[in-house]
């Protein structure tokens, strides 16, 4: 069986710079997958490639066998490929339902944007609460979790997160990683997580590949990664 998403050795480049030096990994259905790596190492530019912001010089992007390598990112948010970027990227001076309501911008039917939006205040009480409110006057948490239920509206097929514990206290971000537990074990939301904290991600990914400079260096199920000396000492702080 073919993997839900798939890169085939990835070059990625801005202008004269090789961002991405032939990158390849696949994400199944159903999983968490964690990319995790040091600043500059290429995982950002990894979920922009993938979601057509960028485009590769050489290889292929694949989702579910259909290449997606540079048709325009519009496109590929219609065939099921939801970015929460880094940095949130909320409308500030949007609401949170008119934040929300632009997650839908693809949906006509009215009472399908209800479900999809009550689904959203279910798995985020506090948006709720917050509904009438701008989003640039929300705390960075709540941004975090707008920044998800915006992706949500869309019901991607695969969801890719970049950096989603970024500038949040502690308690904050043990709460955003419970949230990608949950969206995947209760509703079945296949994620690529990049996140520098790579003792949380590898904590909650089933698998997890190591970028190095615009490679992959390691690869392997999140245990072992987790017990693998050469993670310990570089990104485990161990």
């Amino acid at each position: 069986m073919s993997a839900l998403l798939e890169l085939r050795e990835v070059h990625t480049y801005y202008g004269q710079i090789h961002a991405l030096k032939g990158i390849s990994l696949e994400v199944n259905q159903g999983e968490i997958v964690t990319l995790i790596g040091s600043n500059g190492a290429g995982k950002s530019t990894t979920l922009r490639t993938i979601s057509g912001i960028l485009h590769p010089r050489r290889g292929e992007v694949l989702l579910q066998g259909k290449p997606m390598t540079n048709i325009p990112p519009h496109k590929v948010v219609e065939a099921g490929i939801g970015h929460v970027p880094e940095g949130r990227g909320v409308f500030p001076r949007l609401t949170v339902l008119e934040n929300l309501e632009m997650g839908a911008y693809l949906l006509r039917d009215k009472h399908e944007i209800a479900r999809r939006m009550e689904n959203v205040f279910t798995l985020f009480p506090r948006l709720r609460e917050r509904v009438r409110q701008p989003g640039g006057t929300l705390s960075g948490g709540e941004q975090q979790m707008l920044a998800i239920g915006r992706a949500l509206m869309q019901q991607p097929r695969i969801m890719l997160l970049d950096e989603p514990s970024m500038g949040l206290a502690p308690l904050l971000v043990e709460e955003i990683f419970n949230i990608i537990r949950r969206l995947n074990q209760e509703q079945g939301t296949t994620i690529l997580l990049v996140e520098q904290n790579a003792q949380a991600a590898l904590q909650v990914a089933n698998r997890a590949y190591v970028l190095e400079t615009g490679r992959i260096s390691i690869s392997g199920t999140a245990d072992e990664l987790l017990h693998d000396s050469r993670i310990i000492e570089a990104y485990l702080g161990l």
